[in-house]
């Protein structure tokens, strides 16, 4: 009988696992049935929400070419028109998005979307601060224009000419054919130098004369060198000043106009003036172009003279009786401190130590 009793309740248990097992597979199946349904009849709606934010987001593009097309002949606001394009342009996605949100999922309202991208904007702020700065700084950058695009500019160790201005970071081209990203935060708020902000620029460079020409006479043939030359302006004229009594030259500050003033006009109106004026001094009139000299002069210590420098030879005049102390070998000075400890001795000097 016992035996019986728990075939019993062995086969009950295994009924009870058997129903069970039926009904949570009958709960997902249930469940699986549902959720497919549910996509199925959400389906219209979320091809729907494509195709609505697919025309939004085309019409954007479009908004934003209008707006480039409609400023790009002009030049004062072409940078505007960047910056009123890409705004148009987000700003329209954004709605298309919003609109795409409302058809996919019907009970969310405005005011929901709303609060959750203010959350949401909190949390990307900070995750992306870096971003959102140099953003910022190119709207700005776009706006205030201190350069534009084809401007020549330098920042820092980089030189070239501007080619995009973007929302987030500035392309130059540099002059050797390279492509330098620098981002717009730094650009903002940092020094930049715009070679080519003005019509006309001013060059300069420093040529040395010897001290024995005539410094009338150089700055005379110097202006006439710059004026033979065809990319120098007349109006502002050139001008050449003494601006230093170096150590082997007098400086005169050679100074000419040139317009327009982007890097190769610089060059090329430097090459020809230097080599103009080269000719017109150096060749044609025999005015000197020192090199760069320097004079060492020893001072023998062992001298008898030493601290008198009226007595004293390397590089003083002469006394006032207009005598010049001869120079003196080491082996004649060694002789001579040995005629002085003679003398010292009392013995009398030897021939050989007074000829010395």
């Amino acid at each position: 009988m016992a035996t019986l009793d728990c075939l019993s309740i062995i086969s009950v248990d295994l009924e009870v696992a058997e129903q069970m097992r039926m009904l949570d597979l009958s709960a997902i199946w249930n469940k699986l049935q549902g959720m497919v349904s549910g996509f199925l009849a959400l389906l219209p709606n979320v091809v729907l929400a494509v195709i609505v934010f697919a025309i939004f987001f085309f019409v954007a593009r479009s908004i934003k070419r209008i707006v480039r097309r409609a400023t790009a002949n002009r030049r004062r606001a072409r940078n505007l028109g960047l910056v009123l394009g890409r705004l148009a342009q987000g700003a329209i996605i954004l709605i298309g998005l919003f609109v795409a949100l409302s058809i996919v999922i019907p009970s969310l309202k405005a005011g929901d979307l709303v609060q959750l991208l203010g959350i949401s904007g909190v949390a990307i702020g900070f995750a992306f601060r870096d971003i959102l700065q140099n953003f910022l700084s190119g709207i700005l950058i776009l706006l205030t224009e201190p350069f534009r695009i084809n401007d020549q500019i330098v920042f820092k160790s980089f030189e070239g000419t501007v080619e995009r201005i973007e929302t987030r970071a500035t392309t130059i081209k540099t002059y050797d054919n390279r492509r330098i990203v620098i981002p717009n935060s730094e650009l903002f708020t940092n020094s930049v130098t715009v070679n080519t902000a003005f019509e006309n620029r001013r060059m300069e460079y420093d040529v040395g004369i010897g001290y024995g020409d005539d410094i009338q006479q150089a700055k005379r043939l110097m202006l006439e060198a710059i004026a033979s030359v065809d990319e120098v302006l007349k109006d502002p004229a050139p001008d050449v000043l003494v601006v230093e009594l170096a150590e082997s030259a007098v400086n005169i500050r050679v100074r000419w106009w040139i317009a327009p003033p982007r890097r190769i006009d610089d060059l090329t109106s430097r090459d020809q003036v230097l080599s103009a004026i080269k000719q017109k001094l150096y060749v044609e009139n025999g005015i000197d172009l020192p090199y760069p000299t320097r004079q060492i002069l020893f001072h023998d210590q062992t001298e008898a003279t030493d601290g008198d420098r009226t007595q004293q030879r390397e590089g003083w005049p002469a006394g006032h009786d207009r005598h010049t102390p001869k120079a003196r070998s080491i082996g004649g000075a060694l002789r001579y401190l040995a005629e002085q400890k003679q003398q010292r001795n009392g013995h009398q000097p030897t021939e050989s130590a007074k000829d010395s």
